[in-house]
Parts: structure tokens; C-alpha cells; sequence
């Protein structure tokens, strides 16, 4: 795999000081720069910006995959395999309700991976996942 430079993503939410709890705290993504109505974080090397918008609403979408409701959109990042599993330990014991539980997506099958998702306070959707075999990433 080539080398991957960071990615930027800001999102709404609703309550700076909640979200910036969630984030935080459960998450325990490292804090950047701030202001009154934003936040940068290092979300596993990359800069991710929660903004406040107080009129910030979601539609509810979701796509079929694997059986599951996924949510659309979402967004999250790709862990190491026992990162992922240590994570979800972490989810769990800090009462995270879970959109979709940790487990194994497309087993036996091309791309089998490991697979969450919840929501942040504001409802954006989060997906963390992991392949065992980092080159399967994009299989088909």
C-alpha cells in the first residue's frame, strides 16, 4: 500500500460541548486548535473538525449491506486488526449503543472484515472496521 497523506473532514453538530465530550473523552481523539464554535482534532493522523451549527438536522438513510442496516453517510477510519477488537472493548465499557455491533463482515468472502457502527451525539455516523489482510482492502 502506498503511502496515504492525511485526509480533512469537518462535520455539524449540534452541541459543541457535548460533542466535544463524545470526542474527547469516549473517542479519546487528541484536541488541535479550537474556537468558540469548532474543535480540530487528530483523528488517527488525520484532521477532523467538528462545527457548531445549532439548525443542524440529519435524514435518516440507509443502505442494505451484508444484512445490515447501514447508515448513510458515514464516515471513520480503518484500524489494525487488534486495534479494532481493543477499540470495541473500549466502545463497549464507556455504554456506546451500537448502530451496528462489532463483527465479521463477508466472512470467507473477498474484503472480510471487521465492522461497527454508532452514532455521535449529534447523529453522524461513525463505521470503524479492520481487515485481517490489509491488501484486501479494495478486493473484489
Amino acid at each position: 500500500m502506498k503511502n496515504i497523506t492525511p485526509f480533512h473532514l469537518a462535520i455539524p453538530v449540534r452541541d459543541l460541548k457535548v460533542s466535544r465530550d463524545f470526542y474527547s473523552r469516549i473517542l479519546q481523539l487528541k484536541e488541535g486548535r479550537s474556537d468558540s464554535h469548532w474543535v480540530d482534532y487528530d483523528f488517527f493522523g488525520h484532521q477532523f473538525v467538528i462545527h457548531e451549527s445549532k439548525n443542524f438536522s440529519q435524514t435518516e438513510v440507509v443502505s442494505q449491506v451484508d444484512g445490515h442496516d447501514v447508515p448513510v453517510p458515514h464516515f471513520g477510519i480503518v484500524l489494525e486488526w487488534e486495534q479494532f477488537w481493543e477499540f470495541a472493548e473500549h466502545l463497549k465499557k464507556q455504554s456506546i449503543r451500537f448502530i451496528i455491533e462489532p463483527y465479521i463482515r463477508f466472512k470467507n468472502q473477498p474484503g472480510e472484515q471487521a465492522t461497527m457502527f454508532f452514532k455521535d451525539p449529534s447523529g453522524n455516523a461513525l463505521e470503524f472496521k479492520s481487515f485481517k489482510n490489509m491488501n484486501q482492502l479494495f478486493a473484489k
